[in-house]
Order: C-alpha cells, then sequence, then structure tokens
C-alpha cells in the first residue's frame, strides 16, 4: 500500500473517530433533559417551570460557590432582578438542620461534625427541591455560620430556567442524588482547600487558627473522605482545579445556553437575536455561536 494510501486511511478513520466523539458528546448532554422535559403552568402568581437542576458537589473550599458564580457571571444573571433571573444557585448549607443545645455547646469549641451526613436535613432538602421542580415559588433560609444556626431569614426563589445546588454532600442522599439532571463535582487538591478555608473560617467566620485546624483534621478532612470523595463517582461531569478551569466553566455555560435556547427559542432577525449578538438555526432555535459572557434576557 502506497504512503498516500494509508494517509487517507488514517484520515478516514480520523474523522469518523472524531464524528462519533461529537455524537457522543451530544447525546451525553442532551439524554437526561429528554427524559425530564419542561413545563409550563401556573402557580404562586407566576409562570411555572420545570426547570434544569444541576447538583454541585466537592469537597470544603473545593470553589463550588465560586464555580456557580462564574456560571452565574457569565450569564448575566449576577445583578438581575430575583423575578427576572433564568439561573439561580442555592447552597446545601441553607439546609443544615437545627442543633439540641448539648449540640451548639459542641460547636461553640469546634467539636461538632458539620460536614457529617447526620448535621442536614436531608428530608427538608429534598421536600424544597420537589416544590422547585413542581415550578413553586419557595423560600430558602439564610445560615448564620456564627452561631452556627438557620436565622430568621430567607431568600425567595422564584420559577427559573437552570437552578444550580451546590454543597459538599448534595450527592449523598440517593433521593436528593436522583432528582438532578446534571451532577458536577468540583475536584481540587486538598492542601488548595485546606489554604483557603483557615483564612474563610478566620476572617469571615469569627473562629481562631488552632479550632479551624482542629476541626479539619479531626472532623473535615475525615468526613470528606469517607461521605463526600466516595460520590464523585456519580458525577456526570468532574471539574479540576474549580474555578480556575475556565474551559470547564465556558462548555457548562454554553451547555445552559442549550438548555434555555431549547425552551424558549428566540426571534431572529436576519441570522440574530435581539441583542444581535448570536447566529440561530431558525429551524430549532439553538444558538449556533456567541460569546458565553453574552447575557440571558427574558
Amino acid at each position: 500500500m502506497s504512503i498516500s494510501a494509508v494517509l487517507r486511511n488514517s484520515r478516514t478513520r480520523a474523522l469518523c473517530v472524531l464524528v462519533v466523539l461529537r455524537k457522543s458528546v451530544r447525546s451525553f448532554y442532551t439524554y437526561k433533559m429528554a427524559e425530564k422535559p419542561a413545563d409550563y403552568l401556573s402557580t404562586n402568581g407566576f409562570e411555572s417551570k420545570t426547570p434544569f437542576l444541576i447538583g454541585v458537589a466537592g469537597g470544603t473550599a473545593s470553589g463550588k460557590s465560586t464555580v456557580c458564580q462564574r456560571i452565574m457571571e457569565k450569564l448575566g444573571q449576577q445583578h438581575k432582578e430575583h423575578t427576572e433571573r433564568r439561573v439561580v444557585c442555592i447552597s446545601q448549607d441553607s439546609f443544615y438542620r437545627s442543633l439540641t443545645a448539648p449540640e451548639r455547646l459542641r460547636a461553640e469549641r469546634g467539636q461538632f461534625n458539620f460536614d457529617h451526613p447526620d448535621a442536614f436535613d436531608d428530608k427538608k432538602l429534598l421536600a424544597t427541591l420537589k416544590d422547585i421542580l413542581a415550578g413553586k415559588k419557595v423560600e430558602i433560609p439564610e445560615y448564620d455560620y456564627i452561631s452556627n444556626s438557620i436565622s430568621n431569614r430567607t431568600n425567595t426563589l422564584y420559577p427559573a430556567d437552570v437552578v444550580l445546588i451546590e454543597g459538599i454532600l448534595v450527592f449523598y442522599f440517593p433521593e436528593v442524588r436522583d432528582l438532578f439532571h446534571m451532577k458536577l463535582f468540583v475536584d481540587t487538591d486538598s492542601d488548595t482547600r485546606l489554604a483557603r478555608r483557615v483564612p474563610r473560617d478566620i476572617m469571615e467566620r469569627g473562629r481562631d487558627l488552632e479550632q479551624v485546624l482542629n476541626q479539619y483534621m479531626n472532623f473535615v478532612k475525615p468526613a470528606f473522605e469517607e461521605f463526600c470523595l466516595p460520590t464523585k463517582k456519580f458525577a456526570d461531569v468532574i471539574i479540576p482545579r474549580g474555578a480556575d478551569n475556565l474551559v470547564a466553566i465556558d462548555l457548562i455555560v454554553h451547555h445552559i445556553w442549550d438548555i434555555i435556547y431549547k425552551k424558549h427559542p428566540p426571534r431572529a432577525t436576519n441570522g440574530a437575536t435581539c441583542n444581535g449578538h448570536h447566529d440561530v438555526d431558525e429551524a430549532n432555535g439553538r444558538r449556533l455561536s456567541g460569546s458565553s459572557e453574552d447575557t440571558l434576557s427574558r
């Protein structure tokens, strides 16, 4: 066989592999969406939506909140009114259970394990997520890290197209885990996580250095290895280096664009949406190109 024939065969095989990969990626990103289509009803005085639920897990200080924040920023949702947001985020920390009097004393001394599954009210989290999936407006409690308790303040979560739920154990509880359409795991080096946690807990949560280190060695690290890390196997997408992984975040942002454009195909004028930034396939309303920095509008 001639060299040119070998090269032609090689190029043909490479092209076939590329086509298969593209088809695999497309089916990977869309198969769960087909299982749970969006419904539009009327409840609580707002348009009811069955949102695309994304779970974001990972160890303490791995960058879960920052990843969600970056996604919100790139989609232009951070500064929108809460009633206008099409992508919203909540934290599993809002679902810590109330502590008993002896537990509160242990928590004040840094001797309570907040990284154990028993520290969370998983039934309340499950009920809230079901209400969100039913398109209801829900009240999300605020957690006070200084007093180690749920405060009297709540944040209203209005129906949205995409809901991000971040927390160390969002994949641990099977009933909760099964509700997610997509599961992300933020995978950050343990030394980096500790280096982030120490100044955060001292400056933002009023802890002293000895208490932070003792809590990390006695509770946080063992709980991560026993309860959090094993849930990594449930993730659809693993994000190494957290928010520093701009490529991974951009891919997720573009996927969220796909979800929203399939729900609300934009009106196209001369091949562009109303903000003039994107090319649109008028046959199916898909966004074909454009920066992930572009904002979402209703």
